[in-house]
């Protein structure tokens, strides 16, 4: 940096959480406060807002403490870099170092991965991937689902489990079905019983087992001492890591040097973004959907977008109600929920119909097609993890049932290698949520090649010049198809 500068901050490591920054003038330690200060999406509808127990904002710097997270480096030089401020930076904050991506594939090959007993070959982007990983010791590392994301974190933790020795590393998942999922593809891989450990409800949480596999919900509340061994932490589904108790974990783990978080996708926010970068390191794009429908590692994707156009009486009911009041009338409206669940029937192969509320929606949905003459799954949060396990096993093997599962147990970690239909029966605008939600269909079956069909279904109570919520919802979606580059098309039925 010019040591012409004016002012200068000085950056130094507190511990592998934070760093600190020190401020030759209070001035610039206000102007940070600004620059790492931003709204929260959706705050104005939260509970502390609304009871003005909370501005809204979110703020990634004190200048009471000068603490910021190790991640956000970057962010403070650019900040100098833009104001023409000068800074000196401690030798044990940069700890990226320089590995060469050939070394990185005979790490890679002495593993001998496989699966069902067959040798695996790691494509370009997971190679890269490790490399990345194993070279910068952090990394916010975005890959769409079916792109063999466990597979990355297996050879990452093969790695430094062998680099750390007397520390542990923790792999922190959201649901019990992913402890499992994990734990039987780690084996899979090859590796042996003896290295790791699964805690969740019932699971003992003390053990001499060096990697362990976890759902956040089980270790948050657990003391800082009990974090201090770990020198590896990755989050899988890390886009959840915004939440409190998440981020308290991650803020315990102040001796774990090597931070790495995995998802599918981030949400498009600026201020979701820096949160997890400044818990785990810098965003790496590893592939998109649809470099890999495009390689053949994906199944191919059809989206028809089917928008019921409602009849006038119906757009004046809806036209002065609110969200919330427009979504119950949309769900329980007969002949929308007699149509999708004709089109369940009517459809070839697996489906999975997606919904959003279980008693109002799904079990009426499952009610319409339980006696169709093929098997029909109904999947929500009630059904335990060993009975979702067992009906995902079942349609692997079948070739014409029809899964109605809610969203929350069935858009996040849930692999099925044989499924041909996803249908949207409930609006949403949550990005991660569409994506991860057809991420769950392109995963190809091993006997062969298939493609999905993806069926978005939309309300139009257009009246007037006003659109309702949902339709807008549905603009939305289309957005996101259009950013993803899939292809769709545009149907519109009168009911």
């Amino acid at each position: 940096m010019d040591n012409q500068a004016h002012y200068r901050i000085h950056i130094s490591k507190l511990n592998e959480v934070y760093l600190k920054v020190t401020c030759d003038n209070p001035g610039i330690c206000y102007e940070l406060v600004q620059y790492f200060t931003f709204e929260v999406p959706g705050h104005k509808f939260m509970p502390a807002y609304r009871n003005k127990m909370w501005d809204g904002k979110i703020r990634l710097f004190s200048d009471k403490t000068g603490k910021i997270y190790v991640g956000l480096l970057d962010y403070i030089k650019e900040f100098c870099d833009r104001n023409e401020i000068g800074y000196d930076i401690d030798d044990d904050v940069i700890d990226s170092k320089d590995v060469d991506i050939e070394v990185v594939e005979e790490f890679i090959k002495s593993l001998k991965p496989k699966s069902k007993g067959k040798d695996l070959t790691l494509r370009d982007y997971q190679t890269e991937a490790i490399w990345y990983g194993i070279s910068k010791n952090r990394g916010m590392l975005v890959s769409p689902t079916a792109s063999g994301k466990s597979l990355i974190i297996y050879a990452l933790i093969r790695y430094f489990n062998l680099l750390l020795k007397d520390k542990k590393i923790l792999i922190l998942v959201p649901t019990t079905s992913l402890v499992e999922q994990m734990y039987s593809d780690f084996i899979d891989y090859g590796w042996d019983d003896k290295y790791l450990h699964r805690i969740y409800q019932g699971h003992e949480k003390d053990t001499d087992k060096p990697i362990i596999i976890s759902t956040w919900q089980s270790l948050y509340k657990l003391d800082k001492k009990y974090f201090e061994n770990f020198g590896c932490v990755i989050g899988d589904e890390a886009h959840l890591f915004k939440s409190k108790s998440l981020t308290s974990i991650m803020s315990k783990l102040i001796n774990c040097k090597y931070r790495f978080g995995m998802t599918g996708t981030l949400d498009g926010t600026q201020t979701h973004r820096l949160v997890l970068e400044g818990l785990f390191g810098k965003v790496k794009k590893v592939t998109t959907t649809k470099e890999l429908i495009d390689k053949d590692t994906l199944a191919n994707l059809k989206i028809k977008c089917i928008v019921l156009k409602h009849k006038e009486e119906d757009c004046k009911e809806v036209k002065d109600l609110k969200y919330s009041d427009e979504i119950q009338y949309i769900v329980s409206h007969k002949t929308r929920n007699d149509f999708i669940s004709r089109l369940c029937d009517k459809l070839t192969g697996n489906t999975l119909c997606l919904y959003q509320l279980v008693e109002k929606h799904g079990l009426v949905l499952y009610n319409l097609m339980k006696d169709f003459d093929r098997k029909v799954f109904f999947i929500h949060g009630g059904v335990d993890t060993e009975d979702r396990e067992d009906i995902r096993a079942i349609t692997e093997k079948e070739s014409n049932a029809i899964i109605v599962a809610s969203y929350g147990t069935f858009s996040t970690g849930i692999n099925i290698r044989n499924l041909h239909n996803i249908v949207f029966s409930s609006p949403s605008k949550s990005k991660i949520r569409v994506l991860q939600s057809i991420g769950r269909g392109l995963r190809k079956p091993d006997r062969g090649d298939i493609h999905t069909t993806l069926l978005d279904i939309a309300d139009d109570f257009t009246y007037k010049d006003r659109k309702n919520f949902t339709l807008n919802h549905f603009l939305e979606r289309i957005n996101i198809y259009n950013e993803e580059q899939f292809d769709y098309q545009i149907d519109k039925i009168r009911i």
